[in-house]
């Protein structure tokens, strides 16, 4: 059974850091892109970042290009987002996915809360 869960959300200000994590398990980590989706209140969920597991590839939407970093643990099965430089447009509850794309399996979610 396939596995996610993220961790890592919380309440940050403007300008401030967070570091999101997914633990995957039930599937070869190696053998996916994984990624990372959000979803703001009343907005559709949108694509945020993807890494390849078998050669470290990374795709980031524009919005958060140059203030975000993911990356990843293939001896932890486990996917990480850097956020920096956050901005209230960033607040949304993120979700981990595998394989990186809108109709995979999807973790509970963790909520990010930017304040200004």
């Amino acid at each position: 059974e396939v596995q996610l869960v993220e961790s890592g959300g919380g309440l940050v200000q403007a300008g401030g850091s967070l570091r999101l994590s997914c633990a995957a398990s039930g599937f070869t980590f190696d053998d996916y892109a994984i990624g990372w989706f959000r979803q703001a209140p009343g907005k559709e969920r949108e694509g945020v970042s993807c890494i390849s597991s078998s050669d470290g590839r990374t795709y980031y939407t524009d919005s958060v290009k140059g203030r975000f970093t993911i990356s990843n643990d293939n001896a932890k099965n486990t996917v990480y987002l850097q956020m920096n430089s956050l901005k209230p447009e960033d607040t949304a509850v993120y979700y981990c996915a595998v394989p990186c794309t809108m109709t995979g399996y999807w973790g509970k979610g963790t909520l990010v809360t930017v304040s200004s």
